[in-house]
């Protein structure tokens, strides 16, 4: 899937400038196609050494609440809710104790860290499936949730701005909750639909009801409040929630005579080893959107999108941002890329770069997830896992543009 995106990047950017040069008569869009790859090339290392300490800190820190229980004790809060949503996977099977870990892992932003226990998840799950090659309503459920992209820390687009040069690095702090908040809602509930799921369960209620009470009367008080008084409200909540966990890591590692300095040097490990596998993927993925941008192929698709936005009468300013949003089903380096790109070209504080990042925290890699997850354990048949899946992610790019508008006008 990966080759076939990479690979219809170049094409389309080729036949757009072949197109430019015999129909537009531009000859030097050549030069600016070769001088992207260079200049992408480059910026892709750069984005790297902020990720190498990125990925470094935070993997560290990760380990350290692994260490003192945390992780655990968060499993185990949600262990009941899992085991009404997922009925066919027996209490105390170690499925829903990974599952509870994987979620965590991903609300957390450490999407590195969450993959391998994903990956176990579907396993523990696939020896409770009666076929071998279609998919469980556990697994489709669990797939759906991982994909609708539930992240209350989005490290990875905090560092991104930071490289970019963003004055406030978690100004999208909020939006991205919200966003996110919606995309997970859609996917539990278009699942909850097809399985015939029990949501009215007292004990799924009791998880559901406070959860949805307390994001509404958020949202209340958000509705008050100046886009002003939210940009500032989001910065402080995101610097408040990062450095406070980081706190709360490290004094419950020390209560539990965790060595946390060790543990920390060995997370960091891990991180560095990650980071330095990722360089290859980034800098394919982002030559590969420089060379589309560079044809003026990106250009033209937008302009009809835009033209068509400005039929019904719209404010057209999001638009910039939808690259994100239109190739992150299929790949999160490519999704990276186009905001990268947006920042690059708009300003990292400009509308369209919001949006972009919001939407980069709100979606998911669909199809990646479901080529990876299901692959995992030999799936050929995912039933509505896709349809639910692409549901999620519609829910989460809508609410992420009307977020936006709400926070930044």
């Amino acid at each position: 899937m990966l080759n076939g995106l990479w690979l219809g990047f170049f094409i389309v950017a080729a036949l757009a400038a072949l197109a430019r040069w015999l129909v537009g008569g531009d000859p030097g869009v050549f030069a600016a196609l070769v001088e992207s790859l260079f200049a992408m090339a480059k910026l892709a290392v750069e984005v790297m050494i902020l990720l190498f300490g990125t990925l470094t800190l935070w993997l560290g820190f990760l380990r350290i609440a692994e260490k003192a229980g945390l992780v655990e004790a968060l499993a185990r809060l949600l262990g009941p809710l899992f085991r009404r949503l997922m009925p066919e996977v027996p209490p105390g099977h170690p499925a829903l104790g990974l599952i509870t870990l994987n979620f965590a892992a991903n609300g957390l932003g450490l999407d590195n860290a969450a993959t391998p226990i994903g990956l176990k998840a579907m396993r523990a799950l696939q020896t409770l499936n009666p076929s071998e090659s279609t998919a469980s309503n556990a697994q489709i459920l669990f797939l759906v949730l991982n994909a609708s992209s539930l992240t209350l820390l989005p490290v990875s687009i905090f560092m991104y701005r930071v490289q970019q040069g963003a004055d406030d690095p978690t100004l999208v702090f909020l939006p991205i909750l919200l966003a996110t908040s919606a995309s997970t809602l859609a996917g539990l509930l278009s699942v909850a639909v097809m399985q015939r799921l029990r949501l009215w369960d007292p004990v799924v209620l009791g998880y559901l009801v406070p959860g949805a009470l307390l994001l509404g009367g958020f949202m209340a008080l958000l509705a008050g409040l100046s886009a002003t008084a939210l940009a500032s409200l989001s910065s402080l909540l995101g610097n408040l929630t990062l450095f406070g966990l980081i706190i709360v890591f490290v004094m419950v590692g020390a209560l539990r005579k965790v060595p946390v300095y060790e543990s920390f040097v060995e997370g960091a490990k891990e991180g560095f080893d990650v980071a330095k596998s990722l360089l290859p993927y980034l800098v394919a993925m982002l030559v590969a959107v420089g060379a589309l941008r560079a044809s003026g192929a990106l250009e033209f698709g937008l302009d009809g999108i835009r033209w068509l936005v400005e039929a019904f009468g719209w404010d057209t300013r999001f638009v910039d941002a939808l690259p994100t949003a239109l190739v992150k089903p299929f790949s999160g380096s490519a999704a990276r890329a186009m905001l990268i790109e947006t920042m690059q070209n708009h300003g990292v504080d400009s509308f369209p770069a919001l949006v972009a990042a919001t939407l980069q925290g709100s979606t998911e890699t669909t199809f990646y997830v479901l080529a990876v997850y299901f692959g995992a354990v030999g799936i050929q048949r995912a039933r509505h896992a896709v349809g639910c899946a692409l549901l999620a992610d519609l829910a989460g790019v809508i609410a992420a543009i009307g977020v936006c508008y709400w926070f930044f006008g």
